[in-house]
């Protein structure tokens, strides 16, 4: 039985982690499987409870973390070498750049068969400046040399890493989408809708538009405020914006919206009838697609935003910038009204499109589930792997 070591800059909330905990249980008996993680940011959820669930065990190194730090690295790098060297794997798998950098480093001083990295986003735009970028650039060029294959996580972004940013040549890649169990998505469905709209004290009569993920720079949450405000005068519909999730930028957010004549309510001040209700942190996202009406995304730059597949699995429309892979997992003009980057008029039109259509967005919410049910289950993401293996596992011989 070949053996995987399995690489995940951490287990935060998000696609990364669903996906090597899916690929750790899922590929067994075949494949034998160590799964190894950092440790999280501060603000970021733990998704420990996913691999949990699975019944899966981890290895963690506190020394990986997602900033760059010369000590913690070397040490990482030390810990990753005496794990291949004790486990012996035939195959190290990468995922994410700090992961991918560490793990790759690791298994080529180690001499390990075959390496593996899969880019579930890339950094080389609306993360850094442009002499951070380029040397970021220049290092995944040489990790991508140490690598056997590289996954990218959609036809969009092997272009831009292949054909844009020079990262490797067309014939290391393959594509392979991420994969999720999305069948939950269409559970208990009314049941799950009224819990949440209770718990956030949504009414029947206003429309629910939720925005999923970290509050950090590159989602560009500032959009997604704007637009409400610049909607409450433009629609005599009622809506009420929810945020949820975590991170350094939320008192900014919020005196954001302050300042544009927007109430705020948060888990710590939390005010009756507000207009944006900043949630933090919810475990069941199926919940929080099924209690809204329209989903959100604002970001500069994404890789696959699993946001947005969740919501098409729970039969919710969406309203998303246009960038990265984001034209890969939704169907324009039907599961998705796409805008321009950063553009607060493209955006704000979008959003008020499917507000004041209630036609429109029940129309948009019927093509979900059937969009993504097999293109993104797990199953398929579990097959496309064992398929790749065992390609690179016989050249290896």
């Amino acid at each position: 039985m070949p053996k995987v070591l399995r690489i995940i800059n951490r287990f935060n909330l998000g696609g990364p982690t669903y996906n090597v905990a899916y690929l750790t249980k899922y590929m067994a008996p075949e494949y034998e499987t160590l799964l190894v993680g950092g440790m999280n940011d501060q603000h970021e959820a733990c998704s420990d409870y996913i691999v949990k669930k699975l019944g899966l065990h981890t290895i963690k190194i506190p020394e990986m973390m997602r900033e760059i730090n010369g000590y913690n690295d070397v040490v990482a790098y030390q810990k990753i070498k005496e794990i291949i060297k004790r486990y012996k794997p035939d195959i190290v798998h990468t995922h994410a750049s700090k992961a991918g950098f560490i793990g790759r480093r690791a298994a080529a001083k180690s001499n390990v068969p075959i390496v593996v990295h899969t880019f579930h986003g890339h950094i080389f735009h609306s993360y850094f400046n442009k002499q951070k970028t380029a040397l970021f650039k220049r290092l995944e060029q040489n990790m991508a040399s140490k690598s056997t294959a590289i996954v990218a996580i959609s036809e969009i972004q092997k272009h831009e890493l292949c054909d844009i940013h020079k990262i490797a040549p067309a014939d290391k890649f393959r594509v392979i989408p991420l994969g999720f169990d999305l069948d939950r998505f269409q559970e208990n469905y009314n049941n799950k809708r009224i819990k949440f709209r209770n718990d956030y004290a949504i009414q029947d009569d206003e429309i629910a538009i939720s925005i999923v993920g970290r509050l950090v720079a590159v989602k560009n949450h500032p959009l997604f405020i704007k637009a409400i405000a610049k909607i409450k005068s433009q629609t005599n519909k009622k809506i009420k914006g929810l945020i949820v999730g975590d991170g350094e930028l939320k008192n900014g957010l919020i005196e954001l919206a302050y300042s544009l004549g927007l109430k705020c309510s948060t888990p710590e001040n939390q005010e009756d009838h507000a207009d944006i209700i900043f949630t933090s942190w919810i475990q069941d996202a199926d919940t929080v697609f099924a209690g809204s009406d329209i989903t959100a995304l604002t970001s500069f730059n994404e890789g696959t935003p699993v946001s947005l597949i969740e919501a098409q699995a729970a039969n919710t429309p969406i309203v998303t910038t246009n960038v990265g892979g984001i034209e890969d997992v939704v169907l324009r003009d039907q599961t998705a009204l796409l805008s321009k980057n950063d553009n607060l008029e493209d955006f704000t039109t979008n959003l008020l499109k499917l507000i004041n259509d209630d036609v429109l967005r029940q129309d948009m919410s019927n093509h979900g589930w059937y969009f993504v049910r097999e293109k993104f289950h797990y199953s398929r993401l579990v097959n496309d792997m064992k398929s790749l293996y065992e390609e690179l596992l016989a050249n290896a011989k």
